[in-house]
């Protein structure tokens, strides 16, 4: 395997052998991951849509909660660079926390939650996506309708489910453009916003952590700024297709984070400036505002025709943020199949494209029909999506970090490096992700938090921890089917059975 780290290839180049799995081994490399981590993590529209709860949770100290929230994170980080290395396997998290835990807890932990979360996130992005796409194109009716952004969103889901059917090397050259687009629009925006006199002149005090009003506004507005980093690890799904497996993606994975972190820093202090932190107008504690800052923002801080750069930025981000989406569950779940924890149907490999062709139909699919339910359900459930992607982003984060713990207990003493990198970081990122996950479940049983409730309970502790039960009682279900992987999955994980299709 080529440990050539850049991404440039000639003609006169071998086309790239397929890995054990059958994907298309060698065909990226540190650039493209790299694109493809920031990219699903949909910096604008993240941004966008978080940035205000956080400064109605926490007022002027958002600053510091998108520095906090950072910091389990990039532990989080540490600790995937770390099991990469040890093994570099297209099903991340499922892998190593099975191999660390046991075949219930990778199966529940790193492969129904994961999965769980990536398709609400799914939904959201491709409902953002639509209504963005209708007004750009000045169709402000039926970007206010639900049937019109329902069969839009679908045709992006459609479109994007495309794009990644053909093969990683098309869906990286795609990212370029979309990314690129996103971190001009955020850095112009910013720019512009500190050059206007503005509600607040910039302060450190921003950046204070111990300014805090208690534990419970700290794990709300950590737990808020999970979401807007969330996604960076699906660039660690396509390392079975990454030149230098072992160390490339985890490089990508630290320098996709420490990027995401400078522009929200800088977009949200320039929003704070600006705008302030009122209740009223444009501040960013205005409830009306929360749902996409930049929206309310672009016009006055860019002019009306620059204002569409944003707008367009958004859309774009969303989108781009869709397409990786199904890149990485597809492969997450091309790896549970070839582990024997799911039908071996996920394992069909497309024999041109060299990409998990069932899984990838299967996951456009199953996000077109969770959007449109969601969506006839109850129209409210964007916000409350986000907020429950957050609680299990912290559960799976949480265990992962001290799966990374557990599996290299033995070795910690091997160096001091083994002792940080392996041991103390992992385990001190996994306890802040889990602590944040059961201060918030708790708080999530109030039907008042959210936009949504059901008989007396929250919507958003109904869609974070209640998909979580579901997924045990799955669990039990299919553990009847696949019993070999739950009778032995420690050996499981390393006998893979591949059928090309």
């Amino acid at each position: 395997m080529s440990t050539n780290p850049t991404d440039a290839e000639t003609s006169l180049d071998p086309p790239p052998a397929p890995t054990g799995k059958g994907l298309r081994g060698g065909s990226v490399g540190l650039l493209a991951a790299v694109a493809l981590g920031l990219s699903s993590v949909a910096p604008a529209y993240s941004i966008a849509v978080t940035l205000g709860f956080v400064t109605m949770v926490v007022g002027n100290l958002a600053p510091a909660a998108l520095l906090l929230g950072f910091v389990p994170i990039l532990l989080t980080a540490f600790a995937f660079r770390e099991l990469n290395r040890e093994m570099p396997d297209c099903g991340t998290t499922f892998v190593w926390t099975t191999r660390a835990f046991g075949p219930h807890t990778g199966w529940l932990s790193g492969g129904w939650v994961v999965q769980i979360a990536t398709l609400i996130a799914m939904t959201a992005l491709a409902r953002v996506g639509a209504g963005y796409l209708l007004t750009l194109l000045g169709l402000d009716s039926l970007a206010s309708d639900n049937v019109a952004v329902i069969v839009t969103a679908v045709l992006i889901v459609a479109g994007v489910t495309t794009i990644a059917y053909r093969g990683l090397q098309l869906a990286a050259s795609v990212q370029y453009v979309l990314l690129g687009l996103q971190l001009v629009a955020l850095f112009g925006f910013g720019a512009a916003a500190f050059a206007r006199t503005g509600a607040s002149a910039p302060s450190l005090s921003w950046l204070n952590p111990f300014a805090f009003g208690g534990f419970g506004p700290f794990a709300e507005a950590v737990l808020l700024c999970l979401f807007i980093y969330w996604g960076w690890d699906a660039l660690i799904t396509v390392n079975e297709e990454t030149r230098d497996s072992d160390r490339i993606p985890g490089q990508a994975a630290v320098i996709s984070t420490l990027v995401l972190l400078g522009t929200y820093l800088f977009t949200g202090f320039a929003a704070i400036s600006f705008a302030g932190i009122g209740t009223d107008g444009l501040g960013l504690g205005n409830p009306d505002n929360a749902g996409d800052v930049l929206a309310t923002l672009g016009p006055p801080v860019l002019g009306a025709g620059l204002s569409k750069v944003v707008e367009l930025a958004i859309c774009v981000s969303a989108i781009s943020a869709l397409l990786t989406c199904v890149i990485g569950s597809s492969r997450a779940t091309l790896s549970m199949g070839a582990h024997g924890a799911l039908p071996r149907a996920f394992t069909r490999i497309h024999p041109t494209y060299r990409t998990p062709a069932f899984g990838t139909v299967f996951f456009g699919a199953t996000a077109a029909v969770l959007l449109t339910a969601l969506t006839l359900v109850s129209g409210n459930f964007l916000g409350d999506a986000i907020l429950s992607i957050g609680l299990l982003i912290a559960f799976y984060y949480g265990v992962t970090g001290l799966a990374c713990v557990w599996y290299f207990r033995r070795r910690l003493n091997d160096s001091p490096r083994d002792l940080f990198l392996r041991g103390i970081l992992p385990a001190l990122g996994g306890t802040i992700m889990l602590a944040a996950f059961a201060r918030s479940a708790h708080d999530m049983l109030d039907p008042d938090y959210g936009a949504t409730s059901f008989h007396g309970i929250g919507g958003v502790f109904l869609l974070g921890v209640g998909s979580i039960a579901v997924g045990a009682v799955a669990m039990m279900l299919v553990r009847t089917r696949f019993r070999r992987f739950f009778r032995d999955g420690r050996t499981a994980v390393t006998e893979l059975t591949v059928t090309e299709d």
